[in-house]
């Protein structure tokens, strides 16, 4: 089982996209947000389900893919460190990788 570890990037990513979708709708940011983590907890269990990152062609910088939402995350050994939470129809920035 993998240990899963929010990097300062993601967690403030997180909390960003929750404040934008929480102006409209603290219902749905309620679910947004308990989505991400779902999805952030079977990592634990299944660290290589995620896709490799089609702009990077680096097999350890992966993502799931969460509604209009990427989640970024790199594999270092047994720890799955998230790297950026973001909207798909952004550019990825390779800044927030590192």
């Amino acid at each position: 089982m993998a240990q899963v570890r929010w990097t300062p990037q993601a967690s403030e990513d997180l909390e960003s996209i929750a404040q934008f979708i929480a102006k409209d709708s603290t219902y749905y940011v309620r679910l947004f947000v308990v989505d991400v983590f779902r999805a952030v907890e079977r990592l634990s269990s299944f660290p290589k389900s995620g896709r490799i990152v089609p702009e990077m062609h680096v097999p350890s910088i992966r993502e799931l893919l969460l509604g209009n939402y990427r989640i970024v995350y790199r594999l270092k050994g047994n720890l799955v460190e998230l790297l950026t939470v973001y909207h798909g129809a952004r550019l990825l920035d390779p800044s927030k990788l590192e």
